[in-house]
């Protein structure tokens, strides 16, 4: 991930651009500190549902109560 402050994004912003199509990540700072993330745009393919399928499984103990001390933390009682 490439990381360029204000003034260079936008001088080069088309040679920025490029290189987000092409698959890299661009950070834009303001005096060092992280401001915004050129990303590309481009559509995934399709997702298919079920395509996971079989890859885990979910535990019986997953659906059991929890202890008393964790669920005062959920409820913001701890």
């Amino acid at each position: 991930m490439t990381t360029v402050n204000v003034h260079e994004a936008k001088t080069h912003l088309s040679r920025l651009l490029k290189r987000v199509e092409a698959g890299e990540d661009v950070v834009i700072a303001r005096n060092g500190n992280p401001v915004a993330q050129l990303v590309s745009c481009q559509k995934r393919g399709k997702r298919k549902p079920g395509s996971m399928a079989g890859l885990f499984t979910v535990p019986d103990s997953f659906f059991d109560p929890l202890p008393e001390e964790e669920l005062a933390a959920w409820e913001g009682n701890a």
